[in-house]
């Protein structure tokens, strides 16, 4: 299992960059990370559904929901090119129709908020006699 964030693919190949590395040292490939993977599910008491493949579908899910564009998600996913990432994750970033609704929220609220301050100062009574009826 590799994950490296923002590198090139040349310094994604060598073997020095790769950040997990077996107990002997050696590049973790698709069988013993696999093994080494169901290991540490097993101990941590995971359920068997939990996969590096899940981790790596939340871990473009999270890029995506914290605003990361589709390269971004390409290169740390280390798809050969972003029609890869958007084929299996378009689906996750905000439409057009999204962002107007979200804007058009952002606005009205800082309407609201300015529109109202001025009537929600405390003031003195101005009706003598109690509560209105």
């Amino acid at each position: 299992m590799t994950v490296l964030v923002g590198q090139s693919a040349t310094r994604l190949t060598a073997p020095e960059a790769q950040m997990f590395r077996t107990l002997r040292g050696d590049l973790y490939q698709r069988n013993n990370a696999g093994e080494a993977w169901r290991g540490i599910r097993a101990r941590a008491g995971l359920p068997f559904g939990v996969t590096l493949h899940t981790l790596r579908h939340t871990f473009a899910s999270n890029l995506i929901a914290s605003g990361c564009d589709v390269v971004t998600v390409q290169r740390a996913l280390g798809h050969a090119q972003p029609s890869i990432t958007l084929n299996t994750y378009a689906h996750l970033w905000p439409s057009a129709e999204d962002k107007t609704r979200a804007a058009t929220a952002d606005l009205m609220a800082s309407i609201a908020a300015l529109a109202d301050s001025p009537r929600t100062v405390e003031l003195k009574s101005q009706v003598s006699g109690g509560a209105y009826r």
